[in-house]
C-alpha cells in the first residue's frame, strides 16, 4: 500500500508543511559529526524555504564596488520585479522575471558583500589557515574584502522535527522496497508518493543505521528508478510535479552526503537527463498557452514551472554546498555548458541563471583544502564572458553576478594553489588586476566582454588561457546571434594582445580560425580575427607554425583566406620577416632533390605570395625581398613548366570529394601572376610594359623559350632599373655556386645579357663565385661551370674589348676548376671567323672535354639568334665546327634536322659574312651526319699509366 502523504497538504499553492521539511539536526551520530553548522544550516534554509508557506521578505542586495571601500547598495533583480512578488506569496524565496518568462531563483544569501579581495594580507590569512606557509611584505594597497557571513543566524527561527519513529521508517522502507523489487509506479500519485518516501527516509540519515545502509545498498537502484520518472515526463510540457519532486528528492538525499548524481556513468546520465528535462521546457508562456489548450488537471502551469525551477536550482545549491570542492563545480558545469551557449533565448536563461547561482553558493563555501582542481576553468570564464556581451539584458545580468562570483573564486583559488617561489608574480598579478578594475565604473563593467578578459588573463595558466581561447573562437561560429561573434572578436584580440607568450596550441588556434572565416557574418569580427592572425605571424616564435598551417588549404585560396593574406598587417620590422619566412618555404622546395612531383607547399607558398602581393599591405617587404623574390618565382616558373595539379604531391584529405580543382589551375600560372604582380606592386611598370610588348610572359612559359624570356626581363631591368639589376646579379652567386639545374639556367639567362659595363659586372661575379667555392662543394657545382663556358667562349668574341678580355679571364677560370689546360688559341684576340685554323681547335678542344657532360651543340645554336652580330657569328661557326663531335647515339636518333632547320632562316640574314658562315656550317652539320667523326683512339699503356691529358 502506498504510503500516506505524511502531514503534506496540496501541492497546487506551492507550499508544503514544516513536517517535510529537512530537519534541523538536534544532534548528529558521531560517523556525521564534523560538518560544521554553517553548511547545515544554508541546506536547511534552501529546503525550508521553499516548502514553507510563510512569505519571507526579500532584503536588498549588495553589489560590490571594486575601486573603493562602500557598498553599492543595489538590488540584483531592479524595482520593478517587486510589483511580481505577490504572485508567489508561498514560495519565500527571491524572484527574478525574464520579461515574458519569471524565473524563481533561490539566494545563496540575501546578504552577499560581492567584493573582490585583491589585499594580500587577508588572502594570506586564508593560505595560512590551509598550508601553513607564511610570507612577508604584503604591502599591495587595500581593497575591501568579501566578508562570509554567518548563515545560521538568519533561520534560527525556523523549526525542524526530530528523527522519525522506527515504526515510520519500517513503512517508509517497506513500501520503497516494493518499488525497488519491481512494482510499478501507475499514475501520478504513486510516483509522487515513492518520491516523498525518499524525501521524508532521508531525514533519518543522522539518526538511524538502518535507514543509511539500506539507501547507500540500493543508490544505483534508486538511480535507475529517477531515470525512468523524468524520462516518463513529457519534455515539451509541464503538466505534472514529479519533476519538481525529483529535484526535490535528489536535494534532500544529497544534503545527507547520498550523492545521486557524482560518482559512476549512470548518475552522470540522470544528471544530464535532469538538466535537459529542466532546461529544454518551453518558454513559460508556450506552457501557459498550452495549458489554456489542453487543461492539466488542478495545478496552475504558471505556478508549477516556477516552483520546479526553483527545486532545481536549489538542487544544485545544495551539491556545492554540501561538497563545496571545485571538481563538483566543474562537473556542474559539465552539464550546464551547452546550454549556455544555446540559440534559444529561454534556454539560455536558464541556464545562466542557474549557473550564476551555483557560482556565488561555491564563492560562499568554497574549500580551499588543496588540492583544488577545475579542469574547465578557461572554457568556465570564457562561457560567462561572451554571455556578458548578451542582448538579452536578463541574461547579461545573470552572466555579470555570476562572473562576479567566479573572480571571487578564481582568485582564492590561485593565492591557494600558487607557488611561494612565484609570489612576487602573485603579487604583480593581484596588482595588475586591482588597476584593470580601478579604471571602469563597476556597474559597467561586467558588460564589456573584453575588460572581463583583462582582469582573468592576469591569473590564468597557459592551459587556462588556450581553453579560453578556444572557447571564445567557438563563439565565432554562432550565426543567429551576431553578438557572440562580436563578443569573441573583442575577447579574443584582448587576449592575444595581452597573453600571447602564454599560448601553447597555436596551430589548433590557427586551425579554429580559419575553419570559421566563412561563418563570421560581421565584416569588423572579421578583421578583428584577421589581426589576431597579424599579432602570430608577426611573433617571430610563431610564424612558421601560422604560415605552415595557413598554407595547408585548398588553393585557389577561398575568399576568406584571401581576405586573410590580402590584409595582414604588421610593423615594418616584421613585415620583412614574414614575407621572407613566407619566400623560405618556397626556396626550401627548390633545394630538395628533383621528386616525381611538385612539394604542395611550393605552389600554396607561390598562391600565398601572389594573394600578399595583391593586398599591397607589405610593400615596404617587397621592395626590400625585391631581388630574392623574383629569382625564387622566375625558378618556381621553371620548375613549373609542364606541369599540372596532378604533378602536385596534393596531401591526403586536403580536398574534399566535393571539392575538384579546376584544369585551369596550375602551378604555372600561379608563379606567373605572382611574378606579374610583383613587378607592378615594386613600381616595375616599364619592365612589365617590355615583357608585355615583346611577349615575354609566354616565352617564359614554353619550354624551350624560357630562357629566351628570362633574357628578355633581365635586358628589361638592365635597361630600366640598374640598382634592382646588380642586387639581383649579387643574389645570383650562391644560386651559381649551390643551385639545381633550374637555378643554373634562370640565373645563365641574366649573367648572359646588354651592357657592357654590366656584363663585365656579372662576368666579375661569375668568377669570383667559382674561386670561392669549397672543395666538398666542387662536386655539385661542376655541372653549373660546364654550363657557362659556351656564352663565356662566345662573349670573348664580343666588339666590346672589356667584356672579351674578362669572358677569356673567366674561362680560364673555368678551365682551372675543371682542371683543363686551354690551348692557346683561346687567347686569340682576332674574331675567329677570319681564324678557322684556330677555330677548329678550339671547338675540337671543347667538343671532346664536354662529350657526354653537357650539350654544347643545343647551347651554342641558342646564341645564334643573339642579337649582336659578333655573338651570332660566332655562333654558327661553331655550330659547324661542333658538329663533327655531336655524340652518335644522339644523332642516330635525333638526327640535324632540327640544327639544319634554324641554320636555314639564317640563310636570309642581311649580314653577308653570317650568311656565308651559315652556308658553310649547313655544309659541316650535313657532312658530319653523313660522315661521322671517329672516336679518338689511345694506347692502352697510356690509359693504364694514367698518362691522357687531363
Amino acid at each position: 500500500m502506498p504510503l500516506p502523504r505524511r502531514g503534506r497538504g496540496s501541492r497546487l499553492a506551492g507550499s508544503r508543511v514544516a513536517s517535510t521539511s529537512l530537519p534541523r539536526a538536534r544532534a548528529r551520530s558521531p560517523r556525521r559529526a564534523g560538518r560544521g553548522t554553517q553548511l547545515l544550516s544554508h541546506a536547511q534554509r534552501l529546503t525550508r524555504r521553499r516548502h514553507s508557506s510563510e512569505q519571507v521578505t526579500p532584503e536588498p542586495e549588495q553589489q560590490a564596488d571594486f575601486r573603493s571601500e562602500k557598498w553599492l547598495q543595489e538590488r540584483a533583480g531592479g524595482d520593478a520585479r517587486d510589483s511580481r512578488q505577490a504572485l508567489l506569496a508561498g514560495m519565500g524565496s527571491r524572484h527574478r522575471f525574464f520579461s515574458q518568462e519569471e524565473v524563481v531563483i533561490p539566494c545563496a544569501s540575501d546578504n552577499d558583500s560581492g567584493s573582490v579581495d585583491l589585499q594580500l594580507s587577508n588572502l594570506d590569512d586564508i593560505k595560512k589557515g590551509e598550508s601553513s606557509i607564511e610570507f612577508t611584505d604584503l604591502d599591495i594597497p587595500d581593497i575591501p574584502e568579501l566578508p562570509l557571513e554567518s548563515l545560521t543566524d538568519n533561520f534560527r527561527h525556523l523549526a525542524y522535527e526530530g528523527p522519525l519513529s522506527e515504526a515510520s521508517v519500517q513503512r517508509l522502507i517497506q513500501s520503497i522496497q516494493e518499488v525497488i523489487g519491481g512494482h510499478p509506479l501507475k499514475g501520478e500519485l504513486e510516483k509522487l508518493t515513492f518520491l516523498q518516501s525518499l524525501s521524508s527516509l532521508s531525514q533519518n540519515i543522522p539518526y538511524d543505521e538502518t535507514t543509511d545502509t539500506f539507501i547507500l545498498s540500493h543508490i544505483e537502484d534508486i538511480v535507475h528508478i529517477l531515470n525512468d520518472l523524468v524520462q516518463e515526463e513529457p519534455l515539451r510540457s509541464l503538466f505534472s510535479p514529479v519533476r519538481q519532486e525529483v529535484f526535490v528528492t535528489i536535494a534532500n538525499l544529497s544534503y545527507h552526503n547520498v550523492h545521486l548524481l557524482f560518482g559512476s556513468e549512470d548518475r552522470a546520465d540522470l544528471f544530464q537527463l535532469i538538466t535537459r528535462s529542466m532546461i529544454t521546457l518551453p518558454p513559460l508562456k508556450t506552457l501557459t498557452q498550452l495549458q489554456e489548450i489542453t487543461p492539466s488537471g488542478p495545478y496552475d502551469t504558471e505556478c508549477l514551472y516556477r516552483q520546479t525551477f526553483q527545486a532545481f536550482c536549489e538542487m544544485l545549491q545544495i551539491l556545492v554546498v554540501k561538497d563545496p570542492h571545485l571538481e563538483n563545480l566543474d562537473t556542474i558545469f559539465q552539464h550546464l555548458d551547452p546550454w549556455l551557449q544555446s540559440p534559444k533565448d529561454h534556454e539560455r536563461k536558464r541556464a545562466t541563471a542557474s549557473m550564476a547561482q551555483v557560482l556565488k553558493c561555491l564563492s560562499k563555501h568554497l574549500c580551499l583544502k588543496p588540492p583544488l582542481r577545475f579542469q574547465r576553468l578557461g572554457h568556465l570564464v570564457a562561457v560567462m564572458a561572451l554571455l556578458c556581451g548578451d542582448p538579452l539584458q536578463v541574461v547579461a545580468e545573470e552572466a555579470a553576478e555570476g562572473t562576479h562570483y567566479l573572480l571571487h573564486i578564481t582568485l582564492r583559488m590561485k593565492y591557494v594553489t600558487h607557488d611561494k617561489k612565484n609570489h612576487q608574480n602573485l603579487r604583480k598579478a593581484l596588482k595588475k588586476c586591482r588597476d584593470f578594475l580601478e579604471l571602469y565604473n563597476i556597474k559597467q563593467f561586467y558588460r564589456y566582454p573584453f575588460k572581463i578578459a583583462q582582469v582573468f588573463e592576469v591569473f590564468l595558466n597557459s592551459e587556462e588561457l588556450c581553453q579560453f581561447v578556444m572557447t571564445t573562437l567557438d563563439g565565432l561560429k554562432n550565426l543567429r546571434h551576431p553578438y557572440t561573434q562580436q563578443a569573441a572578436g573583442e575577447l579574443l584580440m584582448t587576449l592575444v594582445k595581452n597573453a600571447e607568450s602564454r599560448f601553447e596550441k597555436v596551430p589548433e588556434i590557427m586551425g579554429i580560425i580559419c575553419a570559421r572565416l566563412s561563418i563570421i557574418s560581421q565584416p569588423r569580427v572579421r578583421q578583428q580575427v584577421i589581426s589576431t592572425v597579424s599579432l602570430f605571424i608577426s611573433r617571430p616564435k610563431y610564424t612558421d607554425i601560422v604560415l605552415s598551417h595557413l598554407l595547408c588549404h585548398p588553393i585557389p585560396y577561398d575568399r576568406y583566406l584571401t581576405e586573410l593574406w590580402r590584409t595582414l598587417e604588421a610593423e615594418l620590422p616584421s613585415t620583412t620577416w614574414i614575407l621572407w619566412r613566407l619566400l623560405r618555404k618556397l626556396q626550401k622546395c627548390h633545394m630538395v632533390p628533383t621528386q616525381e612531383k611538385m612539394a604542395y607547399v611550393a605552389v600554396a607558398a607561390t598562391c600565398a605570395l601572389y594573394e600578399v602581393f595583391m593586398g599591397n599591405r607589405l610593400r615596404a617587404a617587397m621592395l626590400r625581398l625585391f631581388p630574392q623574390l623574383l629569382m625564387t618565382l622566375l625558378i618556381q616558373i621553371h620548375h613549373s613548366i609542364g606541369l599540372t595539379m596532378s604533378d602536385v604531391n596534393i596531401p591526403s584529405g586536403l580536398y574534399t570529394t566535393e571539392q575538384e580543382v579546376s584544369t585551369e589551375v596550375t602551378p604555372l600560372c600561379f608563379a606567373i601572376q605572382a611574378t606579374k604582380s610583383l613587378l607592378l606592386r615594386t613600381l616595375c611598370w616599364q619592365e612589365f610594359h617590355i615583357m608585355e610588348k615583346n611577349k615575354g610572359w609566354t616565352l617564359l612559359e614554353e619550354k624551350d623559350h624560357h630562357l629566351q624570356g628570362i633574357s628578355l626581363l633581365a635586358n628589361a631591368l638592365l635597361e630600366r632599373n640598374q640598382l634592382l639589376a646588380h642586387k639581383v646579379m649579387y643574389l645570383l652567386v650562391p644560386f651559381l655556386n649551390r643551385g639545381n639545374d633550374k637555378h643554373k639556367l634562370t640565373s645563365a639567362g641574366f649573367f648572359v645579357e646588354v651592357r657592357p659595363d654590366v656584363h663585365c659586372f656579372s662576368m666579375t661575379l661569375f668568377g669570383a663565385a667559382i674561386k670561392s667555392v669549397k672543395h666538398t662543394d666542387k662536386k655539385g657545382v661542376e655541372n653549373q661551370v660546364l654550363d657557362s663556358l659556351v656564352p663565356l667562349l662566345l662573349y670573348s668574341q664580343d666588339e666590346n674589348d672589356a667584356i672579351a678580355e674578362e669572358s677569356r679571364r673567366v674561362l680560364t677560370i673555368c678551365a682551372h676548376f675543371l682542371k683543363w689546360k686551354l690551348p692557346q688559341e683561346v687567347y686569340c684576340r682576332d674574331p675567329l671567323y677570319i681564324r678557322p685554323t684556330e677555330a677548329g681547335k678550339i671547338c675540337r678542344f671543347f667538343g671532346i672535354k664536354c662529350r657526354g657532360k653537357i650539350n654544347i651543340l643545343a647551347q651554342t645554336l641558342m646564341y645564334s639568334k643573339n642579337t649582336k652580330l659578333p655573338i651570332r657569328r660566332a655562333a654558327v661557326l661553331f655550330v659547324g665546327l661542333l658538329s663533327k663531335y655531336m655524340d652518335q647515339n644522339e644523332l642516330s636518333i635525333k638526327g640535324t634536322d632540327w640544327i639544319q632547320n634554324d641554320l636555314r632562316e639564317m640563310l636570309h640574314d642581311p649580314e653577308p659574312s653570317l650568311r656565308i658562315i651559315v652556308s658553310q656550317a649547313l655544309f659541316r652539320v650535313q657532312k658530319a651526319m653523313a660522315e661521322p667523326e671517329p672516336e679518338p683512339s689511345v694506347c692502352w699503356l697510356r690509359k693504364l699509366m694514367g698518362c691522357l691529358p687531363t
